[in-house]
């Protein structure tokens, strides 16, 4: 029988240890900052049910959930004639009642939702878990991806926008980034550009177009814009705040002034103005904080602050973005809540700390010690070390008896371990102990003791 050659499914990964521990790093940075800033952590199972996830993410997203086979004889209650028909959508409802977790939003609307009467509202939760989408697997897109969701719900004060905007500023200046912009915009504000050119119902053509200024420039804009039945009228309206310039406040004053006709786009002005206002009363460590009249992600979903976050020193898309939704929860017949939420892309996060160097030295090592020996004698002896070291919370291994002290050290070397500590005989009577620097290759004699307070100091 030939041996299966061994592999993993088309878009999944597997993570080296050196790779863990920097995958690690950015999560336990972010999740500081959000416990920080009073959010609690959740998980939500692997599978949901069908008809949690089924019609939430639109006719495309429904083709994009992995669907799981029911338990045992899964055709067994199948209607025969389904089979013949051979009609999959129908079949797949009858032998699949449960699905992978498409995103971490629904799964934590449906937890709102089932456990509302223990929550403590406002509700501030973060989340970091896998979610799987069957799409076709290309460079930077994957079917099995890791997202990082914080979320507020049963709050419509403007205070958390601008702690979504700390959260940002400060895990993004932890992480080392030196050079970042928060672009914000108001779902209010494009409804009412769309209002005072009369184009209310053509607004996800407009906000479509102008999302695309920095791809395809002005002239580009206007032609899409035309095709989609627009007037030259209508475009000479536009462009003074599609090209809003100047700093947020100038650019503020010149929408207040295009959006004098419009109720929504003026609240829009308003609630951008109050964030701002929180902003300088607490003010950023290195993000720029922009106001971005072209940022129109997720339309369909968002409500009021639209966000996204990109990095100016690395030729990468957004590496995070959110925004204010209402009624997160009526999907499962708990009306009226309103939430906002942002999310952190690990991935791309990833790839800008690796390209920028900004891991910290030693973020691909977990061990800190090696402890060397020669035969068994010395391996006993070394025990009660290994246990004093680990006490400390020096991270430390013991190399097993039976190997040269050549194959220890290239051990060391091939594991990036920083320091070995060498047991032989005369150690053994004296005590005093040889402790090797493997970056710099000094020894010196020292005692246990004498080694731990090294480490920890170092």
């Amino acid at each position: 029988m030939a041996s299966i050659k061994p592999s993993v499914p088309k878009g999944t990964r597997d993570f080296s240890p050196a790779e863990m521990v920097k995958r690690n790093y950015i999560f336990d940075t972010i999740k500081s900052v959000f416990r920080k800033y009073g959010y609690q952590q959740i998980e939500t199972p692997t599978m949901e049910n069908s008809s949690t996830l089924m019609g939430k993410y639109g006719e495309e997203g429904d083709k994009l959930i992995f669907k799981v086979l029911n338990s045992g004889d899964y055709l067994a209650k199948v209607d025969e004639q389904k089979l013949i028909e051979r009609n999959s959508n129908s079949v797949a409802s009858a032998i699949s009642e449960k699905a992978l977790r498409y995103d971490l939003t629904v799964p934590f609307a449906r937890y709102v939702v089932q456990h509302q009467n223990e929550i403590i509202f406002p509700f501030k939760r973060f989340q970091v878990q896998p979610v799987w989408r069957a799409d076709r697997p290309q460079r930077g897109r994957y079917r099995e991806f890791y997202q990082c969701d914080a979320d507020v719900v049963g709050s419509d004060s403007l205070l958390n926008e601008a702690e979504f905007i700390m959260i940002y500023d400060e895990a993004l200046t932890k992480l080392g980034l030196k050079d970042f912009s928060i672009k914000i915009n108001n779902r209010k504000i494009l409804s009412g550009i769309a209002q005072v050119i009369d184009k209310s119902d053509n607004i996800i053509d407009l906000t479509v177009a102008i999302d695309k200024l920095d791809k395809i420039g002005l002239d580009g804009v206007i032609k899409e814009l035309l095709e989609k039945g627009f007037t030259d009228a209508d475009i000479d309206k536009l462009k003074p705040v599609i090209l809003l310039e100047g700093n947020n406040t100038e650019k503020l004053a010149s929408l207040r002034e295009a959006l004098a006709q419009s109720e929504i786009g003026l609240k829009g002005c308003d609630e951008i103005e109050t964030v701002f206002g929180y902003i300088e009363r607490c003010p950023l460590q290195t993000a720029k904080l922009e106001l971005d009249i072209t940022l129109a992600r997720g339309l369909n979903y968002y409500t009021g602050a639209i966000f996204e976050v990109k990095t100016n020193e690395v030729n990468m898309g957004s590496i995070g973005g959110g925004g204010r939704y209402d009624d997160l929860t009526g999907m499962f017949g708990l009306k009226g809540l309103t939430g906002a939420g942002i999310s952190f892309g690990a991935d791309r996060i990833y790839d800008v700390l690796e390209e920028l160097n900004l891991f910290p030295a030693g973020s691909n090592q977990t061990t800190q010690v090696l402890i060397c020996n020669f035969d068994k004698e010395g391996e006993l002896y070394s025990l009660p070390l290994l246990q004093q070291l680990r006490r400390h919370n020096i991270n430390t291994e013991l190399y097993p008896a039976g190997a040269k002290i050549k194959k220890q050290m290239e051990y060391a070397n091939n594991k990036n371990i920083p320091y070995v500590v060498v047991i032989g005989g005369d150690e053994m009577q004296t005590g005093l102990l040889t402790f090797k620097d493997m970056a710099s290759g000094v020894q010196e004699k020292l005692t246990a003791d004498e080694i731990v307070a090294k480490l920890n100091r170092d």
